[in-house]
């Protein structure tokens, strides 16, 4: 299998296409050879090799190093240089490069073979000794850190106090005799730290950087970085050597990163950083303050306008946004990177709306561009402007957002004081790559020093975190634990929010406004719906969140729960008269109560969606679940009902069961104390009926829970579709009359084809089917679910996404047996699972009608319907693909979208059903 792919100017081994063997960085580097574009020459030891690395004990392969040998050689032919000639270096960069780009994860060396004997010959060569000493120091600091493992700090302790010493804050003001003692110390430090010599043959030092690249493939930080972000079945990164290029080379030279469009806000500006006289690692680590692109014309006029140039070549070559870096030396323009720009939810949108309409891409492209995870992002709220706030500094807005949270100092303890259910704020001078697992734990990230496009901004931006960076006036002191600006102190847990969008450091918590949806994101989303196949609707309580719902585009109400109806106000009293009645009578007279009061809630619910389907699910948790345990609250009831204590606990303890998520519930309820469910449907079609008569459409649909056996359905449908013709008779009404079950039993999976003849419409409750195909309790499988995606038992948690090889084989059956018997059954899903795009993709592929989620996760599911749609499209489609469901009209969502925070459940156990 081969290795290594040599490229350079006008020439490569491979090509955009192949980043599963070239990495990346790797592909694009081929690419942009393959355009014509200025790319030092260099070669790309294929990700093929990496699991190689791990198999030889963590050692390159003899066959890979005899092969860079090879390439190396080439290198030295092409340039007229030598690999550790005194006279005429040729130095590399080593850098990493996965199929999936893990910006700062993974490690980089620069100015490899800088031996001490190459130093002179590169000083007669650029004419400048203080820019060969600068790269040597930089070579030993990297090579030390990447390779053998010293600190960081240790290095920096040394730079900062010739930087003292000489009365300078920045790296440029040493000169050479400077930097000469930097560089001595350097290996002093180095030899402590290691017993032994810093490395000067120049081949040990290829194959050392080789394999810290590979090494770090299995970082701690590369490992959570992929796990943060779900990137699965890689085999490994890539390795890439390359000559190197000097930023570093004095006044007429650079380097740095851009994008060829605003990755914050999707503006069609080009934007991004750089610093004359430096290389890569310092614009990036935010060591040096760096200038916006466009001052670069001031600098160097020729380089920028071949850069600009090339950002329109590249982002019509590859139709997506690109994220560069180049270097200039003295005068002249290298490109050493293009890859797929990371960009915010609101810049994604924007940009894939604008190439949309500008003819750039497709409307099907643009949807597919923008990820339903970003969706949720779009919907946070943000600083209400009228608010008071105390600004106590202002810095770059790197990534926008709103956040307030408690004040860290270290990634540690965001990571720690987030697990404990903190909001938290991490306040750094700068992020490295070691922050990620704090980076993700924390609501906004605020950084001292850094600019655009340092690390902080970039890896926030991947995340969709709030960042603030580059806040100059902020001195942080970390072993105090607090940090000042403007003669404020603010510590740690202090309270502190960041608006991402002005680059504003708030004192204490700012208030909120609801948010809002842009033209661009309606337009997209109306392009997604004529997309899409599946309906999108929604799992909603309360007439409140059924308008929330429709606001955001719900095509119907999937699952409305009626026990949550329960608690509100006065009702949880008359709901325990009727647990507590001993007589038929004393039951009737207290749901006689109740029904009224659940009347008065489908009114509500039935207004609010205009005519859309309502799917209302009858009583499903068991009757304890209404009834007090603890002593005090027994008192208080007892009180409230004027019975004795005794009473209660006393019908408590009866209706106590070991496990009754198996037990006394659903429609076993229905058919042991029918009259619940008779008042249910009572008021449901008493509801229905006043709508039609103030001429409002109505479509109200009644769902049988935990059906397992054909009878309980045909039991409890024929008794209370009488009832609900009885009311609708009274009522001097016409309606449908539709009947359904939910399907969370595996029993009634699998006897569909029978429940089907009855039955008008299957909702499956993949919560509890979940539940019952593995045998797991959701109460009580997080203590050994974890562990179990973690070592391989299973791929995610099933209760977030759907176990599509067990649970979605039962779903398939039911719906191919289903439809067997009932050619026009309706099938949707209303499980949490309705809201996950992964599983949302499943729906589609298994030929379901809709999915329901709840109110918040209608946009998500809008777009994941969209992208199953779109992805089923660019396959082959098999024998029996999913059947064409009914069209119906789509809400469109406003402009400004209802407030996200409402109170939860006074019962979390009935809201995880």
């Amino acid at each position: 299998m081969k290795a290594i792919y040599e490229f350079g100017p006008g020439r490569a081994e491979g090509d955009g296409t192949a980043k599963e063997t070239l990495g990346g960085k790797g592909a694009g580097l081929a690419e942009m050879c393959r355009l014509g574009l200025p790319v030092p020459p260099g070669f790309t030891i294929a990700t093929t090799v990496c699991p190689r690395f791990y198999k030889a004990g963590r050692r390159v392969p003899k066959d890979v190093m005899a092969g860079v040998r090879k390439a190396v050689a080439r290198l030295e032919k092409e340039l007229s240089r030598g690999f550790g000639d005194p006279a005429r270096p040729l130095l590399v960069s080593v850098r990493s490069g996965a199929a999936v780009s893990m910006p700062g994860m993974m490690d980089t060396v620069l100015n490899l073979g800088l031996s001490a004997r190459c130093v002179d010959g590169l000083a007669t060569q650029s004419g400048d000794r203080r820019f060969a000493l600068d790269a040597r120091r930089r070579f030993i600091q990297m090579y030390g850190d990447v390779v053998a493992g010293v600190d960081h700090d240790a290095f920096e302790e040394v730079l900062s106090a010739a930087k003292r010493e000489a009365g300078t804050t920045q790296d440029t003001g040493l000169d050479a005799d400077a930097l000469e003692r930097v560089v001595a110390r350097y290996l002093e430090v180095f030899k402590q730290h290691t017993n032994r010599d810093f490395p000067e043959d120049p081949w040990a030092q290829l194959e050392g950087a080789v394999e810290a690249v590979f090494n770090s493939w299995e970082s701690e930080r590369a490992v959570k970085y992929r796990r943060i972000h779900g990137i699965k079945g890689l085999v490994g990164t890539a390795v890439n050597v390359q000559a190197m290029v000097f930023g570093n080379l004095g006044a007429r030279s650079g380097t740095g990163v851009a994008f060829t469009r605003d990755p914050s806000t999707g503006e069609n500006v080009f934007y991004g950083e750089f610093l004359m006289n430096a290389q890569g690692e310092d614009v990036v680590a935010g060591i040096r303050t760096p200038e916006p692109i466009a001052d670069l014309a001031k600098h160097e006029p020729a380089a920028f306008a071949e850069l600009v140039r090339v950002r329109g070549l590249l982002e019509r070559h590859y139709r997506d946004v690109q994220d560069l870096e180049f270097t200039i030396e003295q005068g002249r323009l290298y490109m050493l990177q293009t890859r797929r720009g990371k960009r915010t939810a609101a810049a994604a949108v924007k940009i894939a709306h604008d190439m949309a309409k500008s003819g750039l891409i497709t409307r099907a492209e643009a949807v597919s561009r923008v990820e339903p995870v970003q969706v949720d992002q779009l919907l946070h709220p943000s600083f209400d402007p009228d608010a008071p706030r105390t600004v106590i500094a202002r810095g770059l807005p790197a990534s926008p957002g709103a956040v307030t949270g408690k004040v860290v100092f270290t990634a540690e303890e965001a990571e720690k004081r987030a697990g404990a259910g903190d909001a938290v704020i991490l306040v750094r001078n700068e992020t490295s790559p070691e922050d990620i697992g704090g980076m993700h734990a924390a609501q906004g990230i605020l950084t001292a020093t850094g600019g655009m496009t340092s690390h902080a901004a970039v890896v926030a931006r991947g995340m969709g975190k709030c960042c603030v960076a580059g806040v100059g006036s902020v001195r942080i002191d970390d072993e105090a634990q607090r940090f000042t600006v403007g003669g404020v102190t603010v510590r740690a847990g202090d309270v502190l929010s960041l608006d991402g969008s002005a680059g504003e450091v708030i004192l204490g918590a700012v208030p909120t406004k609801a948010p809002s949806f842009t033209p661009e994101f309606e337009r997209l989303l109306g392009w997604a719906d004529a997309l899409r196949r599946l309906e999108v609707r929604t799992n909603a309580d309360t007439p409140r969140d059924a308008e929330v719902a429709f606001g955001y585009g719900a095509q119907g109400i999937g699952l409305c729960r009626t026990e949550h109806m329960f608690f509100e106000g006065d009702r949880i009293t008359a709901v325990r008269e009727m647990i507590l009645a001993e007589t038929l009578e004393a039951r009737l007279a207290a749901l006689g109560k109740l029904q009224p009061m659940q009347r008065q809630d489908f009114v509500g619910i039935f207004r609010a969606m205009k005519g859309l389907p309502v799917t209302i699910r009858l009583l499903d948790p068991p009757l304890h679940e209404f009834l007090p345990h603890e002593p005090e609250q027994v008192r208080t009831v007892a009180q409230s009902l004027g019975v004795a204590e005794s009473i209660v606990r006393d019908r408590a303890r009866r209706l106590h069961e070991m496990n009754p998520m198996l037990g006394h519930r659903g429609c076993r309820l229905g058919i042991t104390f029918p009259e619940i469910y008779e008042m249910q449907v009572r008021a449901i079609f008493e509801a229905a009926a006043a709508e039609a008569k103030a001429k409002r459409p109505v479509r109200p649909e009644v769902m049988i829970p935990l059906v397992g056996t054909e009878r309980e359905f045909v039991l409890l449908r024929d008794r209370l579709r009488a009832v609900a013709e009885a009311t609708l008779s009274a009522a001097k009404v016409r309606l449908p009359v539709v009947f359904g079950t939910m399907i969370e039993v595996p029993r009634a999976a699998l006897r569909a084809e029978g429940i089907a003849k009855d039955a008008e419409f299957f909702s499956f409750g993949t919560n509890d089917l979940t539940q019952m195909t593995f045998g797991y309790s959701r109460d009580d499988a997080g203590s050994f679910l974890p562990a179990y995606v973690e070592q391989g038992v299973l791929p995610e948690d099933p209760f977030q996404s759907l176990d599509q090889d067990g649970v979605g084989e039962l779903i398939r059956l039911a719906v191919e047996r289903g439809r067997r018997s009932r050619r026009t059954l309706k099938v949707g899903i209303c499980g949490e699972h309705g809201g996950d795009p992964k599983s949302i993709d499943f729906c589609h592929r298994a030929g379901l009608d809709y999915v329901s989620c709840s109110p918040y996760r209608v946009p998500v599911a809008r777009l994941a319907a969209a992208h199953a749609a779109i992805r089923a499209a660019a396959t082959t489609a098999p024998a029996g693909a999913a059947r064409k469901a009914p069209a119906r009209p789509a809400a469109k969502a406003p402009r400004k979208a209802p407030a996200r925070g409402r109170a939860k459940s006074a019962k979390s156990t009935l809201a995880r059903r």
